[in-house]
């Protein structure tokens, strides 16, 4: 045998095993996703799942070796998760503002529609909830309205004694003290947020590790500029606040709708889950998970995973679209990934340092996607692996929607909690053997 031939049957197996590696990953998810060509038509894909109570006995399903209970239900409309320093975890209950301007057109109302039927036409709450503690069933000991009278409250954090909440219209700072049940003071404004019509109205939030500068979300006001450039001053990117001087300025831009943020714990870098556009076909555009670099553009409207052009959008911008940089990792087209939370704890090691990511699931493709919490591996601080399914069974066999998952946190004993804005509930997910009357 030749050296050619033995180098030759050295290298093949390790080619067929990165082959096989990348085979894995499923269409439209993972670091090089293939991207088909953009569809064109003239109505919008609906394809709605009915949200429907879930049936009674029922729960999601676990993947194997995990456990799930329903650590609070009678919620409404539960958004996002914040867990305090003293194990108490917060609710934002919450949805689109009331008051805000109505988007005008055919296709605002058929979406309108659609998201009523899918469970999102609810009147907002404005509270936050705080949970407590356990009982011998696994359920909060305590279900408390801790505030109340916001403007559509999503993300929350806490720097010392002030705690902030990002409404839609503004960022607001809070006293808090450890163990209080609510907090009845108005608060004072930080930063206006930009507002409006509000196409996409969730503003997270999340304090830098350090404690020294906040990071905020704020979404596009449109699918991709249809109604001009105007309207999306200050959208579309994620925008830091250092609370020394009180500076605020755009972060990152070019991110179509941001929501869930968290800083890997190995590197400490900042990673966000976007919404990507629509009306492209049903596996294009992948939303995704990415870090996010100071200064960078990510292509929104002009192009979209790096420099594929969107033809629709008018005047093009060449200039920008050669600046934008393709996102980390591909979650799937129109899977709605909205919830992002590393895990940190040790009661799941297997999830160790990785990211858990809540899917609120598809209105407008063929067939569903999402409706689901998935886990991507992380080695050295990158993305290492297909995603794994961590919580199934949200969409039933009758293709209704028992349940939607959004917000994603990390309890103080480890477990994994997932708020369901359908189901009302907020689910909690431990090893199997430890489900039951777990203590903070």
């Amino acid at each position: 045998m030749t050296a050619r031939a033995r180098l030759a049957l050295l290298i093949l197996p390790l080619l067929g095993a990165g082959m096989a590696h990348a085979q894995q990953y499923p269409v439209g998810w993972g670091p090089n996703p293939a991207l088909p060509a953009p569809e064109r038509s003239l109505i919008p894909t609906i394809n709605i799942a009915e949200a429907d109570a879930w049936p009674q006995g029922t729960r999601p399903t676990p993947a194997a070796g995990l456990a799930v209970t329903a650590y609070a239900t009678g919620l409404d409309h539960p958004r996002w998760l914040y867990v305090l320093p003293n194990g108490d975890v917060l609710v934002a209950e919450s949805n689109k503002p009331g008051n805000a301007p109505k988007e005008k057109g055919i296709r605002a109302k058929v979406q309108g529609l659609a998201q009523k039927k899918a469970g999102a036409g609810v009147e907002s709450p404005d509270k936050i909830i705080l949970l407590r503690g356990f009982k011998p069933d696994g359920t909060a000991d305590t279900k408390t309205t801790f505030m109340q009278g916001l403007t559509s409250p999503f993300g929350m954090t806490l720097v010392g004694n002030d705690l902030y909440v990002a409404n839609a219209d503004a960022l607001r700072k809070f006293p808090y003290k450890s163990g209080e049940t609510s907090i009845t003071a108005k608060g004072t404004k930080v930063l206006d947020l930009p507002a409006g019509i509000n196409h996409h109205w969730t503003k997270n939030v999340v304090a830098a590790p350090d404690g020294k500068k906040l990071y905020i979300t704020v979404g596009s006001n449109s699918n991709v500029a249809e109604n001009g450039m105007e309207i999306e001053k200050g959208r579309a990117a994620i925008w830091e606040y250092d609370l020394a001087s009180g500076q605020s300025r755009i972060y990152a831009s070019g991110l179509r709708n941001p929501n869930g943020m968290d800083f890997q714990p190995q590197t400490k870098a900042l990673w966000t889950v976007v919404n990507e556009r629509d009306e492209l076909g049903n596996d294009l555009v992948p939303d995704y998970m990415t870090a996010v670099k100071d200064g960078a553009f990510y292509g929104w409207p002009y192009s979209y995973y790096g420099q594929h052009v969107d033809t629709r959008v008018k005047p093009q911008n060449p200039g920008l679209v050669a600046k934008a940089i393709p996102p980390d990792y591909a979650l799937g087209a129109h899977t709605a990934s909205l919830g992002l939370a590393f895990y940190d704890g040790e009661l799941l090691p297997q999830f160790k340092n990785g990211a858990l990511i809540g899917q609120h699931g598809s209105w407008n493709r063929k067939p569903y996607s999402g409706y689901k919490l998935v886990f991507v591996p992380f080695t050295d601080g990158r993305p290492s692996g297909p995603p794994q399914d961590v919580l199934t069974g949200f969409l039933g066999k009758d293709e209704h929607a028992y349940g939607r998952p959004v917000g994603v946190a990390v309890d103080r004993t480890g477990a994994i909690l997932l708020a369901d804005d359908v189901g009302n509930i907020v689910w909690r997910i431990t090893p199997a053997a430890t489900n039951q009357g777990a203590k903070q």
